[in-house]
């Protein structure tokens, strides 16, 4: 749960919870509830905006787009929604994302459904959004995913666009 978690939309009960070995964390970042388990990439990048841009939206924005490109790579039309932060493909959403930048310096960042067992988020209304779904590259393209094929796209287009060089 993050700074603006409405506490509301943790609808889980106990035994919900407890049946699916979930714990809550209240922590530091901008937004509401999400989910964080198996199937899914979780990122959060370590970054000094000071040597980059000094512009947190720009952050969050490129975060998304690096998203987006992935999606592509996988012959899916993805995108934003006005006023949602986040990764859609039509009104599903595929990657959550919440960061807090102190200092210039990034931390937190995103959740990419990948295989990820959708039901899992039966017990909160994720990022406070009632209207709208959760989704995943395996519902969408109807099969299971190589996580590690997707890590190494993520890490592709996260490069691309923060144009950054892979020194190795």
């Amino acid at each position: 749960m993050g700074k603006t978690t409405d506490k509301s939309n943790l609808t889980g009960s106990e035994e919900f919870l407890k049946n699916n070995n979930i714990a809550i964390f209240e922590i530091d970042r901008g937004g509401d509830i999400t989910y964080h388990g198996p199937g899914q990439l979780v990122g959060y990048p370590i970054l000094n905006l000071t040597g980059w841009l000094e512009d947190a939206h720009k952050y969050l924005r490129n975060l998304e787009e690096v998203l987006i490109k992935t999606c592509v790579d996988y012959g899916l039309t993805a995108g934003r929604i006005k006023g949602l932060t986040g990764v859609w493909i039509e009104d599903r959403k595929i990657a959550a994302i919440g960061i807090k930048i102190s200092r210039w310096v990034t931390m937190h960042g995103f959740a990419f459904n990948i295989n990820t067992d959708l039901s899992l988020f039966d017990g909160i209304i994720p990022c406070g959004i009632k209207d709208k779904k959760v989704t995943s590259l395996s519902a969408e393209l109807r099969k299971q995913v190589n996580l590690i094929e997707v890590k190494e796209r993520v890490l592709e287009n996260f490069l691309t666009i923060f144009e950054y060089t892979n020194k190795k």
